[in-house]
């Protein structure tokens, strides 16, 4: 059965259609062929937000509530605690084997976030080089004493193709290539994913127009403040943070929402200044998501303000299941509204 995967920009209002289609899609249960029922299994849907697998981060995440889940089971949610760092493979695992199990109950998956790399790795080729310790030390030792540009003109030689992905100010994707190239023999590139799916799916795009875009954008700062953002960062960050809990981690710590009200608490801004900076910072997250997923062909697109947006999107699944549309993106698809 094909995977349906709901991506694109953030507050474009995945989730909800997540669900919609998660309740349309759903597929008989067993023995109740010929009865004359029409019970049917639910959909069963995969998070790919990143920092939607940390506990405690719903606020700001825009998570949602269990109570508004329409009883459809939810996997990849509140699987980490926010002091553990993300690990895109160890999602890929644990996410993928949450596919396997949801074909072998004869359930339809519905993949939803906006986290590009998460949904590649989940979804496409995707191979993931070890780490090793001693290497990444050594390599960190000299990026402090010689400079990350050193470090990237190093790259550039290597691998050139990876070292213009990265650029000379990514201290952390520079020692990470050069980890990779060592660790492999093969250039970091390489090593990156492909648009070719492990599985059968589909990707459905959502997209407005960037006018309402902004306005939606700013509507969801303001529910975020007015239901308790600001109590949710204290009740997590740690007291050096500013706040009461037990820490925000190295990558919890870098999520939109989160970073700029501790900065509000170090005295860096003030709490309108916090506010605004959210709005904005969230703003420019939906244009850097945008232009992932729309260098993508396979991503069939929809504006995300469409009365009939759930007919729509339905259509291409039931396209997809026919085998109707290519799934590899051979052919163009519908610029998005945004480009």
């Amino acid at each position: 059965m094909i995977v349906v995967a709901v991506v694109g920009p953030t507050a474009t209002g995945k989730s909800d259609l997540a669900l919609d289609l998660a309740e349309a899609l759903g597929t008989p249960e067993s023995g109740t062929a010929g009865s004359g029922t029409a019970e049917t299994r639910p959909a069963e849907i995969v998070n790919a937000d990143a920092f939607q697998l940390y506990r405690g981060m719903d606020v700001g995440t825009a998570k949602v509530p269990p109570a508004e889940r329409r009883g459809i089971t939810h996997h990849q949610l509140d699987v980490l605690d926010p002091s553990q760092d993300a690990s895109v493979a160890r999602y890929q695992e644990s996410g993928r084997a949450d596919l396997d199990a949801i074909a072998g109950r004869g359930a339809r998956a519905v993949v939803v976030g906006g986290s590009g790399l998460y949904v590649r790795a989940l979804l496409d080729a995707m191979d993931f080089p070890g780490t090793d310790p001693e290497i990444r030390a050594r390599l960190e030792a000299r990026a402090e004493a010689e400079g990350r540009r050193a470090l990237h003109a190093e790259l550039s030689g290597l691998d050139p193709q990876a070292a213009t992905s990265i650029g000379p100010h990514n201290t952390r994707r520079i020692v990470r290539a050069l980890e990779v190239i060592e660790i492999t023999g093969r250039p970091y590139t390489a090593n990156l994913p492909r648009q070719e799916y492990v599985r059968p799916a589909v990707q459905i795009g959502l997209d407005c127009s960037r006018e309402v875009l902004d306005a939606r954008v700013a509507s969801r700062v303001d529910r975020m403040w007015e239901a308790g953002l600001v109590d949710e960062v204290r009740s997590l960050a740690s007291p050096e943070q500013g706040g009461t809990g037990a820490g925000l981690g190295v990558t919890a710590v870098r999520a939109v929402g989160y970073a700029e009200v501790l900065a509000w608490w170090r005295g860096e801004t003030t709490e309108a200044e916090a506010r605004e900076a959210i709005t904005a910072n969230t703003r420019r997250l939906a244009r850097k998501q945008m232009g992932w997923f729309g260098r993508d062909p396979r991503v069939h697109w929809l504006d995300a303000a469409a009365p009939d947006l759930l007919d729509a999107a339905l259509a291409i699944v039931a396209d997809a299941d026919a085998d109707a549309l290519p799934l590899a993106g051979t052919e163009p698809v519908r610029r998005s509204l945004g480009s």
